[in-house]
């Protein structure tokens, strides 16, 4: 085979792989192709502390959209922000199984600020913590988890101190999810008397659970509601009587 034949092969060998090598990374890439997948390649991603899907559904299904009325509120999503313990007012277990919910709502035509809730919490005995919202704890004990918590309304829900001075917003909600490392009964008595007195601070007013305005005869009722919650779960469980 003469150099000229062997010449020609050679060039032809290297024109079909420059042509193969032109079909193939000029094909389009399928979606996501080229992109770090944290699931494939072992890695987890990072998670921010949030209330559960369960504890959300209690509270009214909030958080499908951005809120535009009082009425459509939103919980907390992000808990990491402006500086947040977020071990501060952890609940011990996700389980539970009733919350009891107050709002504390500006008057018509007013927002609440950032700066005076900050102000109000503190001076109402509340900390702030867990999924960036304030939280009412145990005496000595914090490491029992909240006996009520306080959140924004608004989308994501939780207090970003970095951000802090600029916020507004028409209504913060306190929540007490049950059980709790009191007494029903003692944890509404020590949430009520503190979503009345940061009302004064902020000139706001109290509403309950469905945005009316908090009564007298909703307040027995709740009461009523929380010492039965109380003596049920008090209630030695029920044996067998003995045969004689």
């Amino acid at each position: 085979m003469s150099d000229v034949t062997m010449l020609r092969i050679g060039i032809l060998i290297a024109g079909l792989i420059l042509i193969g090598a032109i079909v193939f990374f000029g094909r389009p890439r399928k979606p996501g192709q080229g992109k770090r997948v944290a699931r494939e390649s072992g890695e987890t991603l990072r998670q921010e502390p949030t209330l559960s899907e369960q504890l959300q559904s209690e509270l009214g299904g909030l958080g499908a959209a951005e809120p535009t009325t009082q009425a459509e509120l939103e919980l907390p999503d992000r808990g990491t922000e402006g500086g947040a313990n977020t071990e501060l007012g952890r609940r011990a277990t996700e389980e539970f199984d009733k919350i009891v919910t107050l709002y504390l709502a500006a008057r018509a035509g007013e927002k609440l600020h950032g700066p005076d809730i900050v102000v109000a919490a503190e001076k109402a005995g509340l900390v702030y913590g867990h999924m960036g919202v304030f939280h009412r704890l145990v005496e000595n004990h914090p490491e029992r988890g909240p006996v009520f918590s306080v959140a924004n309304i608004m989308k994501p829900g939780s207090f970003d101190m970095a951000q802090i001075q600029a916020l507004e917003t028409p209504a913060i909600a306190f929540f007490l999810t049950l059980p709790a490392p009191v007494n029903a009964l003692d944890a509404w008595e020590t949430m009520l008397p503190t979503a009345q007195r940061m009302a004064e601070l902020l000139d706001g007013v109290v509403l309950d659970e469905s945005r009316n305005a908090l009564g007298r005869q909703r307040i027995a009722h709740i009461r009523d509601e929380l010492r039965a919650y109380d003596r049920q779960r008090e209630a030695p469980p029920l044996t067998k009587p003995a045969r004689w």
